[in-house]
């Protein structure tokens, strides 16, 4: 009597894997570019937010504050991008620091979307939840603790921060079409910009 094949379903899981892990990669990706596409449709041109004519001196404070709230709402994708920008060309100009970035995402897509074989450390498999948990602790580790990428992130994040407060309280919002029922969201709401439509048609088991 034949022997059960046991090791199909093994074989037959392993093959499958690279197949999972690129169907997920596909997803993450269309739906990171579907909501981008959505983001980017609210920026308004940049000439009108460098208009030269706009921009005067706030007679107080709570001039100032209410000018920000107001153009951190109008404004807020292209505040985004200001700050991404400005955080990208910090870490060009810090390379080490960028090469420890790229080696931490390098070894997040390795070790859940590349690497097949389960992950073993003292001869015990580890989880999905394990993996997360080990690879958030290196990272963080990694980056306040051992490396310098943690200072050089929040020196971009608070130069971005000013230039960004600089601008809107120096910009005058008077000409701008605003939605007074909108100005309470401000820069934040950007990130809770509803997606037109999910991502069919690929599936993940």
């Amino acid at each position: 009597m034949a022997a059960p094949a046991t090791g199909l379903p093994v074989v037959a899981a392993a093959v499958s894997s690279p197949a999972v892990g690129a169907n997920a990669m596909s997803v993450i990706i269309a739906r990171l570019k579907d909501y981008a596409g959505n983001v980017t449709k609210e920026r308004k041109p940049w000439a009108e937010m460098i208009d030269r004519n706009s921009f005067s001196k706030p007679g107080s404070l709570a001039e100032a504050t209410s000018r920000l709230r107001k153009n951190a709402n109008y404004f807020k994708v292209n505040y985004l991008i200001v700050m991404l920008l400005t955080t990208a060309l910090t870490f060009v100009m810090h390379p080490s620091s960028l090469l420890v970035l790229a080696l931490l995402a390098g070894s997040w897509i390795y070790v859940f979307l590349v690497r097949t074989a389960p992950l073993q450390l003292g001869g015990r498999t580890l989880s999905d939840r394990e993996k997360l948990m080990g690879m958030s602790a290196v990272s963080f580790i990694t980056i306040f603790f051992l490396t310098s990428v943690g200072t050089v992130f929040f020196s971009a994040l608070s130069l971005s921060l000013a230039v960004v407060a600089a601008h809107g309280a120096f910009r005058e919002p008077d000409n701008l079409f605003i939605d007074e029922g909108e100005t309470q969201q401000g820069l934040l709401s950007i990130f809770t910009t509803p997606v037109s439509a999910p991502v069919t048609g690929v599936s993940v088991v």
